[in-house]
């Protein structure tokens, strides 16, 4: 049985065992590496954002109907010899698999790869019953011996060294292996297995589509293992969940054009097998196959109504929402989840093992938008994340304090602003007249030492304000910039860069004074109300039919006033046209420049600085923004451009979150400055300001020797005749 820490404490010290297991955090690396480049040729020339959008209209509209689709489906497979089962829970189903083999006087059976068998326990439960229970699948067998869960849906051993198989395999023979001879090993699993697959009674499958209006069962797979379980063996039972039933042989066709694709990075899997009925079989008294079909409920049909969180039983399991994941890069399946891993197993742990063994790793999400870029069926997994974490708080009837405290604080605009002006005085011994904090207070652990931390401005930008408006006559454009927190009250230069950047350009620029938070640290916490109550304060603050943009300097702010603001203000009818505006109006700084300013080249001092570009999350998932507009605009500056590798991949901060896993935090800032210093850069840019706190806090504790500014900074600095603003480096 699979156990996973309840706990904070406990679950970041299994954090910390995996952060210090050099060989996992190798293999998942290159794993990632070479995922990105195999996936993105798999899928040229396909239309996966249309793809993507048919499957999930596909499964919405399959998911009120799943009651309906499992009678017809019964009804058709019945016709042709299948019996079929429902069970309602785990324990259930696992008790119907069992009868069926004690009826059918089984002692042997044979799996294939299932998650809904890993779901159940069925192993525990057939070998409890004193059933000879063998894993087909390579990777499964091989965790099996170990006595392992899987630590991915498709590559259940990933985490494992060839060595350590090897040492595995010579338990099991009795010989021993060299871990160097591949071939070997290979032979010893094909001559124990095929042992298996003869011997077997029973073999048991999962399945990836159950198709209603023929009673036919697909399964895919990469080895020829699933296809010998389902023929070999006189009894054959599949275990599937409700939300495998789809309509027609369409809907199942529509889904494999990607599955195979955002899984693995292949065009088809080397197996697809299409089942229907009983079909012949020498082994059986009747020479015909005993074939049995289990559904599993299990939650299902009840998150199948909820106006939430039914969307999450689109997943067609690929797993790429871990591949992904700069998380699960570095610590691995066994500590990113309980079952099904990744971020669809942080959502999916909540329903069907329930709050205790969500309630520690729900937590870990950095909101970087990944796995929602590459999920095939569309699912908003980060957004889910945070509700289902909310849905834990609600349960267990209590918040931490930290979230009593953001919902009171940022409720209040006053009295926020007020905290953060008296923080300036509170930190001043801390900063010695530095710009920055490198010895943290005392309630600090030592793990949050990785980075130091801005000192709060001691004249926000909303103060410096009235000195650096100027009237324009007859704008071009009107625009409001949205500061954000960061901005305003820790990095003002920023703002002043902007200005200087806008001088002379017929561009009338507004600071809205009312302007707050943008909400998503509240959102982050599952702080919904406080969010909500955020966003109506901004909507009303900003006025957006007044202005031609609103402008940001975050990505992160920009992303959350675009795409969140009108999910969160979905049912405040009163603000529609508002809303409206402010979501057409938004705009990040990058494209700001580029569709906006225009500047010319001859503008700039082509000063030819070796430049690298940090990506932040939000601009290029959250907004969508091409990669190649702030490219262009260090381009357009005379600046060299210097690709760095994982360039969109998250910084680590994610705001509280640093400080909620700041050891994971760390190693992935240090992974990402370890790339920007191969490439030569000089200076390093970013488009927003808390991935400026994250990547220039790290950079000055281990000493880089390249700078950390925000885009409009280097600007500013590279215009001909102009003298930098920026008061810190």
């Amino acid at each position: 049985m699979i156990e996973t820490a309840r706990d904070m404490k406990t679950y970041r010290k299994e954090l910390r065992k995996a952060l210090d297991n050099p060989f996992l955090r190798k293999t998942l690396d290159n794993f990632a590496q070479a995922y990105r480049e195999s996936r993105g040729k798999a899928l040229e020339g396909i239309d996966f954002e249309g793809v993507r959008d048919e499957i999930a209209c596909g499964k919405d509209e399959a998911l009120p109907r799943l009651e309906e689709l499992y009678e017809a489906f019964k009804a058709k497979a019945e016709r042709v010899g299948a019996v079929v089962h429902r069970a309602r829970t785990a324990a259930e189903a696992n008790e119907i698999i069992a009868s069926i083999g004690r009826d059918n006087g089984v002692r042997r059976v044979v799996k294939s790869k299932s998650m809904t068998a890993e779901e159940t326990f069925l192993n525990d439960h057939l070998e409890k019953e004193g059933f000879r229970v063998t894993e087909t699948d390579l990777g499964e067998w091989i965790i099996q011996l170990r006595h392992e869960g899987p630590s991915h849906m498709v590559m259940p051993a990933i985490h494992l060294s060839r060595g350590q198989v090897a040492e595995l395999f010579a338990e099991v023979t009795g010989t021993s292996q060299d871990p160097e001879d591949i071939e070997a090993m290979v032979k010893v699993a094909r001559r124990e297995l095929r042992k298996a697959f003869l011997e077997a009674d029973m073999g048991v499958s999962g399945a990836n589509f159950a198709i209603a209006d023929s009673g036919t069962l697909g399964i895919v797979s990469n080895e020829g293992n699933a296809r010998l379980t389902t023929t070999l063996p006189r009894v054959h039972v599949a275990l599937v969940g409700f939300d495998k039933l789809l309509p027609d042989l369409h809907s199942a066709l529509r889904i494999l054009k990607v599955l195979p694709r955002n899984a693995t990075g292949q065009t088809i899997s080397s197996y697809v097998t299409w089942i229907t009925g009983a079909t012949e079989c020498g082994a059986a008294p009747d020479d015909r196959k005993i074939l049995h079909v289990v559904f599993l409920d299990n939650g299902r049909l009840a998150l199948a109504r909820d106006p939430v969180f039914s969307e999450a039983l689109r997943c067609v399991r690929c797993g790429a929402c871990a591949n992904v994941c700069p998380i699960y890069r570095l610590v691995g399946g066994h500590r990113y989840g309980h079952v099904y891993i990744g971020a669809i197993g942080l959502i999916l742990t909540y329903f069907y093992h329930g709050r205790e063994n969500a309630r520690a790793i729900v937590q870990n999400c950095l909101n970087c938008q990944a796995c929602k870029a590459v999920c095939p069926a569309g699912i908003d997994l980060p957004s889910l994340i945070k509700k289902v974490y909310g849905a834990v708080l609600r349960d267990e009837g209590g918040k931490p304090l930290k979230n009593r405290l953001l919902a009171k604080v940022l409720k209040d605009r006053k009295l926020f602003h007020f905290l953060l002006r008296r923080a300036w005085l509170a930190q001043k011994p801390l900063a010695g007249g530095q710009p920055a904090i490198r010895h943290l207070p005392f309630f600090f652990g030592k793990e949050h030492g990785f980075r130091s931390l801005p000192v709060i401005a001691s004249s926000p930008f909303r103060d410096r304000w009235e000195k650096l408006r100027r009237d324009v006559p007859d704008p071009r454009c009107r625009v409001a910039l949205f500061g954000g927190c960061l901005m305003d009250f820790a990095y003002p230069e920023q703002g002043e860069a902007l200005v200087a950047l806008l001088r002379d350009r017929n561009v009338q620029l507004e600071y809205p004074a009312e302007q707050s938070c943008c909400g998503l640290p509240a959102q982050m916490m599952a702080e919904t109300e406080t969010a909500r109550r955020v966003a109506l304060q901004n909507l009303e603050a900003l006025e957006p039919e007044k202005y031609d943009y609103i402008l940001t300097l975050c990505a992160s702010c920009a992303s959350h006033l675009k795409e969140s603001y009108p999910k969160i203000l979905k049912d405040e009818g009163a603000v529609n046209d508002r809303l409206r505006a402010l979501v057409d109006k938004v705009i990040d700084f990058s494209s700001f420049v580029t569709e906006v300013l225009e500047p010319s080249p001859e503008e700039f001092r082509r000063s030819g600085l070796k430049t690298a570009y940090h990506a932040p999350c939000h601009l290029c998932r959250g907004l969508d923004v091409s990669l190649e507009v702030p490219r262009q605009v260090l381009r357009n500056a005379g600046l060299e451009y210097a690709p760095v590798r994982d360039e969109d991949v998250c910084c680590g901060f994610g705001g509280s979150y640093s400080v909620d896993f700041p050891e994971i935090s760390a190693e992935t800032v240090k992974r990402k400055l370890d790339f920007v210093e191969e490439s030569g850069a000089e200076v390093l840019v970013t488009d927003c300001p808390g991935c400026v706190l994250q990547l220039r806090g790290a950079a000055d504790v281990q000493g880089r020797k390249f700078r950390v500014k925000h885009t409009a900074e280097l600007l500013v600095e590279e215009l001909r005749g102009r003298a930098t603003t920026s008061t810190r480096s």
